[in-house]
């Protein structure tokens, strides 16, 4: 099976999208690999990406070692990086495309209020979450400016009137081939955080495509959530990446390595004396 797309384009383009909100484990080693050794594969190109819209968990230390355990793997780059606390505009710019055909509206409700007003067995998103029940959606809708200006409102897709306005969508799979999206499974997805004016979905969407990246290979985690994001490719006229997501390293536990559960880090196994290659072999446990 092949490992670059059949798509005729002049350089694939893949991308790795940390968050510094923590140190890189090795299933962020991975996934950096996987895409890493892709772009070598494909003869395109790799960028690296900070995701860090989350001003409240991001740090400078985080940031500076990315850069330098990537650079420890023997990883290498495009510079400028970009990173995402400097381009809000672009965003904004995004959200007032979506409020132009009235596709947004404030909501004050916090998770806490979705699960006391969410019944024991009403809907859940594919992340198991009760869904948002729509409690603000038919309240007045001010100018999404004033909303980001007074804070402390998150902005939410209206997602049955987006739905009239795209087509049935799907996307390409590696391995799978064409998948079909079901954006509603999310239902008013959150698209400007209360404390944050973007969401993770409406960041991605628009750094992939100002980006150019043709491929995007992150975790399972995210299959799912590729639905809500060709939604928003449509509805923005952005080109759709093709998208392939890999296994996930476990624990001992069985469970996903993540910053949350304090999985060992990078710096930690490089502490233990682990040099680059015995890293890179154990982070390719896991195969796509």
């Amino acid at each position: 099976m092949r490992t670059c797309s059949s798509i005729s384009i002049s350089r694939r383009v893949f991308r790795f999208a940390p968050s510094p909100n923590g140190f890189l484990h090795l299933g962020h080693v991975f996934s950096a690999l996987r895409n890493y050794e892709l772009a070598q594969e494909c003869g395109g190109r790799f960028l690296l990406r900070i995701e860090d819209i989350d001003l409240s968990r991001a740090r400078p230390e985080f940031e500076a070692a990315i850069y330098e355990d990537l650079a420890w793997l023997g990883l290498d780059w495009e510079r400028p990086v970009r990173k995402q606390s400097e381009h809000f505009a672009d965003y904004f710019r995004a959200l007032e495309r979506l409020e132009a055909p009235g596709l947004l509206y404030p909501c004050v409700c916090t998770r806490a209020d979705i699960a006391r007003a969410a019944p024991k067995d009403g809907p859940r998103d594919p992340d198991g979450a009760p869904l948002y029940p729509g409690t603000c959606r038919n309240k007045p809708r001010p100018p999404i400016r004033e909303v980001l200006r007074t804070g402390g409102v998150a902005l939410r897709l209206d997602m049955g009137k987006a739905l009239k306005l795209a087509p049935p969508l799907a996307w390409r799979e590696f391995g799978l081939g064409d998948v079909a999206a079901r954006p509603e499974q999310w239902g008013d997805v959150v698209l400007a955080r209360k404390d944050t004016p973007a969401s993770y979905h409406l960041a991605v969407v628009v750094d992939d495509a100002l980006q150019g990246v043709t491929d995007v290979v992150r975790g399972k985690d995210l299959f799912h959530a590729t639905s809500v994001h060709r939604l928003l490719q449509q509805l923005l006229g952005l080109p759709a990446p093709d998208y392939r997501h890999h296994e996930l390293l476990l624990d001992a536990r069985g469970e996903k390595l993540s910053k949350s559960r304090e999985s060992k880090t990078l710096r930690e196994l490089r502490a233990e004396g682990v040099a680059p290659l015995e890293a890179r072999a154990l982070a390719g446990r896991a195969t796509l």
